[in-house]
């Protein structure tokens, strides 16, 4: 997980940050965690279930009519109007969950919001006044949760409505759980205090700049679940990684896991704590943890050993907390290959219940959800060794015998279409560079990173259909230059010039060149919450870490092609069924573009995602990957779209609006996609998008 954050002049622009837990549920689930409590409960959870398939089983959209799609309404969060230091960072990545008719999603500075899911009028809307001045490494929030009382809560309680029976859960990003009313947005008084829960306060920390919430919580019964955000590439001594259930009604703390625990107790536990998104399975009662790597990230001397339950999928009694069974995908991380996507459920070959482990790697790792065993065997290879004094890397590391969904080398030859300029740039890079294949360490010398830290499936996730068990997924082929910088290096005549050097860079830079994204190249690769390159401290260790994305002047990747693709892995036959480019970094080629959302797979037939460079949605045959539609945004959608039927008619929904490292606008729409309607009415269409007229709080307009 990584925090990109601002340093004061003249240091580098530190490290990346990446986040906590997701995943909302409702009443009861079946077998595969789809949750079911009411007709309109499509979409009650981030992803669509607890069971974090991403899948829809509506079908009026369907291969024979996508290409009719039209835009339904669109509604504008206001989310930039109040101005701030931070704005320029933020991103737009909310999933909506749908109940009662209502769309409730919030900003990236966590206002949550009611929508009307039929016209996108604004029901209610919370605002929990989270600074836009405030020192966060990422400015995001990928949605909100809900919580329902059980039936026979309901019955006990028939008079009483509001936080008694229905509650939307948010955390924000100065780590606050709050409760508020689904038909309302008031807080729920009885919650914590006064309707909040504060989040660091039982941790005692002595900083909490590195620790922050980003992503929804998951409900299992009574049982709020969440992780957290954790600045791991900043210090040793990193704010704990703790996992953590709350009790719905009262937010009392039910039960904690510590997912590292080092000799010198939990204050320099080196996190590896759930930024991602939980996933759960009600029917054995378990909650399904995506970990994060230890701190700091490219240095291990001071965690020797596997670090067990970092980079790793962990299971937890959702009641209790007890762990059950982990699995490890990668040992002593020193790469930053923390697991990002949520566990995806599914019943294998339609007998077993698994979980599908997608991860940064490309790697996919199919395990038995009761036990944690594989259902596809794993093979420990060996591994190069480090050459950095004090380092002790793992001898082995696991290897899925599932087909790889991106590429784990890179191949000289690979370059040969791109423009001359930037291939020989690129082959001259690659041949400066330590690479002893991958899970080579980083040394003190340049030392290739692929697959990157923004590699393979990210937070956006898998799709599943759970008739085909075919899984789909955004991938990235993506690497870094990287190397240790010891602390103290020797003064001399030519490193204090080379200090004075840089630090004169830094200031003209911060004048004429605020931030990498005004100036970039058009499409240039920058990786998702960077600002183009790190300079981390990694405080409590002898090296500082430089990172920065493998790329040729002109912006376009050192990296096999496609730079990103949709992929469709059959998980019972285990094989690649086809490979998609999604997006382009060079106009009139198939090249793929940085993605960091997910897709989502409906039983009409198609795969529905965002990403890439340009302000587009786009749709995919699910059984041969053919393109069969564009929907245009106004701002490109570096999120998760999602689907539901609602009075006869069905909804495609996304979050548009950009990101702040990919050279693209910023933006706060939410933007809703339908077939015309059966009353012959056109959905009106402004000039470019399609898009209505803007206002704080806008709506989509439907004329005669």
């Amino acid at each position: 997980m990584r925090v990109w954050a601002y340093s004061p002049r003249p240091k580098f622009v530190c490290s990346a940050i990446w986040l906590a837990a997701l995943i909302p549920v409702i009443v009861f689930a079946g077998a595969d965690g789809r949750v079911s409590s009411g007709a309109d409960d499509d979409w009650p959870t981030y992803g669509g279930g607890l069971s974090a398939q991403h899948y829809s089983t509506r079908t009026q959209i369907n291969r024979s009519n996508v290409r009719d799609l039209q835009i339904a309404w669109i509604f504008h969060t206001g989310a930039l109007e109040t101005k701030g230091a931070t704005n320029s960072r933020s991103n737009f990545e909310a999933n909506p969950v749908l109940w009662n008719g209502a769309l409730y999603l919030d900003t990236p500075y966590d206002e949550v919001f009611a929508i009307d899911a039929t016209n996108g009028r604004k029901r209610w809307s919370f605002d929990p006044n989270v600074s836009h001045n405030a020192g966060f490494g990422i400015v995001a929030s990928r949605g909100v949760a809900l919580w329902h009382a059980e039936t026979a809560s309901i019955k006990r309680h028939a008079s009483q409505t509001g936080c008694e029976t229905d509650r939307v859960l948010v955390a924000t990003l100065d780590h606050r759980l709050i409760a508020m009313d689904a038909r309302t947005g008031g807080l729920c008084s009885d919650f914590g205090r006064s309707g909040s829960v504060d989040l660091a306060e039982s941790l005692q920390l002595r900083d909490t700049q590195w620790y922050s919430f980003t992503s929804p919580p998951t409900v299992v019964g009574d049982v709020v679940v969440i992780g957290s955000s954790v600045g791991d590439n900043q210090l040793v001594a990193a704010p704990s990684g703790v996992i953590r259930g709350f009790d719905a009604r009262d937010g009392k703390l039910r039960w904690s896991f510590e997912p590292l625990q080092r000799n010198d107790g939990p204050s320099r536990s080196g996190s590896g704590g759930t930024w991602s998104v939980i996933s759960a399975d009600p029917a054995l009662g378990l909650v399904f943890l995506p970990t994060g790597s230890p701190s700091v990230d490219f240095y291990g001397g001071n965690r020797p050993g596997d670090d067990r339950d970092g980079n790793s999928v962990v299971a937890l009694d959702a009641k209790t907390g007890r762990r059950v069974w982990g699995f490890q995908v990668v040992h002593h991380d020193l790469w930053d290959l923390d697991v990002a996507a949520e566990p995806l459920l599914f019943t294998f070959r339609g007998t077993t219940p698994a979980v599908a482990v997608t991860t940064k790697m490309g790697m996919t790792f199919v395990l038995d959800r009761r036990s944690g065993d594989p259902l596809y065997p794993v093979e420990e290879r060996a591994v190069p060794n480090s050459d950095v004094p004090g380092e002790l890397t793992s001898r082995t590391q696991p290897f899925s015998s599932l087909p790889l969904m991106d590429s784990m080398t890179i191949d000289p030859s690979e370059f040969g279409d791109l423009p001359e300029e930037d291939k020989q740039y690129c082959l001259k890079k690659l041949a400066s560079l330590v690479n002893r294949g991958v899970y080579t360490p980083v040394s003190l010398r340049p030392t290739l990173l692929f697959p990157g830290s923004v590699g393979g499936v990210n937070w956006g996730s898998a799709a599943l259909d759970p008739s085909t068990a075919v899984l789909y997924a955004n991938v990235n082929q993506l690497a870094y230059e990287t190397r240790l910088v010891p602390r103290d290096p020797p003064v001399t005549i030519a490193s204090t010039l080379t200090q004075l050097l840089q630090e004169s860079r830094d200031y003209w830079h911060d004048i004429f060149w605020p931030t990498a994204r005004d100036h970039a190249p058009p499409n240039a690769f920058q990786p998702p919450d960077s600002q183009g390159f790190e300079l981390s401290p990694q405080q409590g260790t002898p090296y500082k870490i430089y990172r920065a994305p493998l790329a040729s002047p002109n912006g376009l990747p050192c990296s096999p092609r496609p730079w990103s693709a949709v992929v469709a892995l059959d998980l019972n036959q285990g094989r690649i069924l086809w490979r998609v480019p999604l997006g382009t970094m060079i106009p009139g080629r198939h090249t793929g573009a940085v993605t960091v959302g997910g897709p989502i797979v409906t039983a009409g037939g198609l795969v529905f995602t965002g990403g890439g460079n340009e302000p587009i949605i786009h749709s995919f045959d699910a059984a041969t990957g053919a393109e069969l539609w564009q929907g245009s945004l106004p701002f490109a959608a570096q999120s998760t779209p999602m689907t539901y039927e609602l009075a006869g008619r069905q909804y495609v929904v996304i979050a548009a609006g950009g990101h702040m490292s990919l050279a693209q606008n910023l933006g706060d729409t939410v933007v809703a996609f339908a077939l015309p309607s059966n009353t012959g009415r056109k959905i009106s269409a402004a000039k470019g998008c399609g898009c209505p007229g803007r206002g704080r709080h806008g709506t989509g307009r439907v004329s005669p």
